[in-house]
Formats: structure tokens, sequence, C-alpha cells
């Protein structure tokens, strides 16, 4: 964890933006796997450690916005925990670690809840996304499970995204970590991406790279040669000589920060030609977006500026035509790129999207489009020094997709869909990278992986 003044400052910074209330941030109990001694690796809520760091399941933190205290509510193990599991600090010990002088009995937690709501005082909690959570706050706050996300504080889910989405130097070091452990996964799998090679051995193989080195996957990987399926878990297949594989991996450090990159190699030693034109589209809407990164731009018209590059690469290619411009505000270009341009990263892989995309990726400011496509940008946000964030545009044919927008008619004006049936058994391609906003541009976060087709080629 990172050393108590940090935590301190957080939380200090939250009651002065909230005013008042109680901010309760209950963290995540252990949880069964298939039956209640075997459990799922524990992963504590992120909210919870960006304010109170602690890497343990039963607790709960309290932020008196009045008062000024912090309290830490859980229970010492017992004889019984100690057998199995060693013997582990005491919560006093471990709150004090991060600034905490204040804990007490889980079991209080229930009387210091009702006496400030017979109080009437507020009860600040962002929305539930887990199961034992929600019953848990059930029970505390006699409101039904379901109910409880409208119950949410908006007020303190605005708060929780102004201070988790610009990340200080310390939590820079640590997504470094999680950048430079991408690479070596990203690196081996490039080299293993050879004819009749098992698509599970690569991704099994990258899965233990990361927890070699401190922590698991930051999110189940994407490993296919069917890359036209975003996220495809699938990895039953075995690479043939003519296809492409698509990886989208990262990792978590010890204290939870994630990586996300993505890179997409022939199977084999070289790009055929086909390949290569499709590849370096893609590459190049990639590094457009890099070299215009910076604070104040909305990151949905950077978005735009990389389609219409990919726009205009395609349209060398012969598999689109027409204006570019009017091609990108049609949202043509979804039919080969159905997604955003890229998110938030931090905590979580997707970061704070637990709190709802509309707070993390957007505001008051600017809205998410209902434009297929531009739909599922996660992030179109004005940007902002300390963000960090995914770049990472694709080329798709799916053809699913593709069946169904030729028989409605769709963009014919700006889609050759006579040459596009014949790439309906290309897969996909992804290219991505993380980014630091910085006060004059931006920085590629970790130590580089290949994405070149030159570099690519050189390193197979």
């Amino acid at each position: 964890m990172f050393q108590p003044q940090i935590y301190l400052q957080r939380r200090a910074q939250l009651r002065k933006i909230m005013g008042n209330g109680l901010v309760l941030l209950p963290g995540n109990v252990d949880a069964a796997f298939n039956y209640p001694a075997n459990q799922y690796h524990f992963r504590q809520d992120s909210t919870f450690l960006y304010y109170f760091g602690l890497d343990h399941a039963g607790l709960a933190g309290v932020i008196d916005a009045d008062s000024g205290e912090d309290w830490i509510f859980g229970n010492d193990v017992d004889m019984d925990d100690i057998i199995w599991m060693g013997v582990l600090p005491t919560v006093k010990e471990m709150a004090l670690e991060v600034g905490v002088t204040h804990t007490v009995p889980y079991k209080n937690l229930e009387d210091a809840i009702n006496k400030a709501l017979a109080q009437g005082r507020e009860i600040h909690l962002l929305p539930p996304y887990r199961g034992e959570t929600m019953l848990e706050l059930e029970r505390l706050l006699k409101i039904p499970a379901a109910g409880l996300k409208g119950k949410s504080s908006v007020k303190l889910i605005k708060a929780v995204v102004s201070q988790r989405s610009i990340k200080d130097q310390y939590e820079i070091t640590e997504i470094q970590k999680a950048m430079d452990t991408a690479g070596l996964m990203h690196t081996k799998a490039m080299k293993m991406a050879m004819p009749g090679v098992w698509e599970q051995e690569i991704a099994g193989t990258i899965e233990g790279i990361a927890m070699a080195h401190g922590g698991p996957v930051s999110f189940p990987v994407i490993l296919s040669m069917n890359g036209q399926t975003l996220h495809n878990h699938d990895h039953s297949q075995y690479l043939q000589e003519g296809r492409m594989m698509v990886v989208d991996a990262g990792c978590e450090t010890s204290m939870h920060y994630a990586s996300d990159l993505t890179r997409t190699v022939p199977v084999g030693l070289r790009f055929n030609s086909r390949q290569k034109e499709v590849y370096e589209a893609v590459l190049n809407a990639n590094m457009k977006a890099i070299e215009v990164i910076k604070p104040g731009l909305f990151y949905r018209d950077i978005h735009k500026m990389a389609a219409a590059v990919l726009v205009d690469g395609l349209k060398g290619i012969g598999l689109m035509k027409g204006n570019t411009q009017d091609a990108v505000e049609a949202g043509a270009y979804a039919l080969f790129l159905p997604h955003g341009l890229g998110h938030m990263m931090g905590l979580d892989v997707h970061d704070m999207e637990n709190l709802g995309q509309v707070y993390v990726g957007y505001d008051d400011e600017i809205q998410p489009s209902t434009q297929f496509g531009i739909s599922f940008l996660r992030l179109g946000r004005r940007l902002q020094p300390g963000f960090v964030i995914t770049d990472e545009p694709g080329c798709y044919f799916i053809p699913a997709l593709i069946d169904q927008w030729k028989a409605e008619g769709l963009h014919t004006d700006f889609i050759n869909y006579t040459a596009v049936e014949k790439y309906k058994d290309f897969g996909g391609i992804r290219i991505e990278d993380d980014i630091l906003v910085t006060e004059t541009g931006n920085l590629v976060l970790g130590k580089g992986v290949a994405k070149t087709v030159k570099d690519i080629e050189a390193l197979r």
C-alpha cells in the first residue's frame, strides 16, 4: 500500500467535496467458488482500496464529513482463522498503516448507521455491483437490494470520479509496473503465434506470466484467430497460416493497478499483402490518436478523427468510398469499428465503470451519442492531465453485421459491399496502447511492445 499520508489526503479531499453526511464504503467479502470453504481469489473493492488501502475481506470504511473522523469496521482473526491462514495483523494495526485511528468490531456498523439515520443524517453510498454487498446494504439500510442503485449518491459518485480520474505519480508508477508485465505477456504471445499452436496454450502461458510477476490478469484474456468477435474468450482453436491472432490482455500489480494492451499478429512469420493493408489502416488510426491526445480535447472528437483515418485507409483498399468526413458523421465506419476508441484505466481496467459510465466517461458538458458504434464509446469527455486512457482502434469483418447492413441497404454511398464480401473470412484487428495525458500532451506508458509491421516481423 502507499504511505498513510496519501490515504489521509484522499479522505480529507473527499470530506471537503461532500461537505456533510456519512460516506459508507463497504469492502468486498470472500465469495464461494463451488462450496463455502473453496473461494475465488479475493479482490477488494477498488474505491475502498483508493481511500482505505486495506486488501482484506470483511471490512467497511466510514468517512464522516461532519466530524472529520474516519472509521474502519472489522473483526480480528480468531484461532480458527489462524489455523488456516496464519497470524494476521489486528484491524487496529492495519488501520494505522492507512492513517485511521478509529476501529471497532464489524457488528457495531449497524448501530452506527442506525444512529446516523435517527439523527436525520445523510448516508452516502455508491451503486453496489456484488450480490453479497447488496444483501448487506439491504440489511443495514433497510432498502430492498433492487432499489439500492436508485438510492446511490450522485454527489458521492461525482466526487469519487473527480478524484480517481486524476492519477498521481505513485499511481502512475504502479500502472507502469503493470505495463511492463503486459509487455512480457504480449511479446511472448507474438513469438508463440505459429501454425498448429493451440490458442489455449498461449492464453495459459501469458496468464502465468501475469501471476509470476505479482498479480492476476486484469480481465479474462481475449485471444483468438476469430478476432471479429470483440471479446472472444474461446481459446479452443489451433492457429492456421493466413489468419491473424488478436490478443487483448493485461495484468494487475499487487496493489491492483491495471494494464490493458492489444496486439494483433499474423499466424506465422510474415504479414501477407491483404493483412498488411488492413493492419496499417488500423495502426495509422492508433498512431494519429497518439499524436493529438492532449488536455482540453474531447475524446469523442479524437475518436472521430481516428475513425476518419481508418476510413481513408479502407478507401485505399477499396472497402469504403465517398467523402471521408461524411462517412464518419453518418457512422458508416462502424461496420468495421463498432466500438469506441478507448476508456479510463487505473485501479479497474475499465476504471470506475461500476459507478456508471455516464459519470465516468461523460459529464454535464458532453453526453453519450445514440449512434451505432460511437454509442459504445466509454470516454467522450474533455481530457485532463492525469487521465490514463486507452487508445484502441480496430477493424473487424463481422459476417452477421455485414449481411444485415447489406440487406438493409445501409450506407451504400460509403461501403463497397462487393469488396467487403471477400473479407468475411478475415477476422479482426485491434491495436491498443495505454496513454497518460500530461500537462502538454501525452506519454505512452510501458517500455514499448512491437506494433509496426517491420518490428513484429523482426520479432518473429
